[in-house]
């Protein structure tokens, strides 16, 4: 199957050094947060990851309604996520995820039902199944 899109990202000097995509577009400075012992004046690869995961997911909430009555905007949705990083007994590091997933003009059992189908479809989602424990959170308005 051939890839709907491509991009690379290189990364230099680790948790304090900077992140560049191969277009220039991005380009960030890292710091270890404060809560890690480092100086907390930059971004961090959790708040990256963060970041892509709440867009990411946003999108599959507004794909998988495209086709029903009930189509969801980008103005109807708002996605928060958390990401923490805990030790996992083996000198090694997991992450954890929580997403808030806000969803105007629908009740709470119709945005239920959206968030579990956009959570089967976003690329995210698919790609920490069964080794990131992601806590949802749906909220109706």
């Amino acid at each position: 199957m051939k890839n709907l899109y491509n991009t690379r990202v290189n990364a230099y000097g680790g948790r304090a050094g900077k992140v560049k995509s191969e277009d220039g577009i991005l380009e960030l400075d890292l710091a270890l947060p404060k809560e890690l012992g480092g100086k907390g004046d930059a971004t961090n690869p959790e708040q990256l990851f963060a970041a892509g995961y709440a867009a990411c997911f946003e999108n599959a909430v507004i794909h998988v309604t495209r086709a029903q009555t009930d189509k969801v905007g980008d103005d109807d949705i708002e996605v928060s996520c958390q990401v923490g990083l805990l030790p996992n007994g083996n000198d090694g590091f997991n992450l954890t995820v929580t997403l808030d997933v806000e969803i105007a003009g629908v009740n709470q059992a119709k945005a239920d039902e959206i968030v579990k189908n956009a959570h089967a479809a976003c690329p995210y989602s698919n790609a920490v199944s069964g080794n990131v424990d992601v806590k949802i959170n749906v909220f109706a308005q």
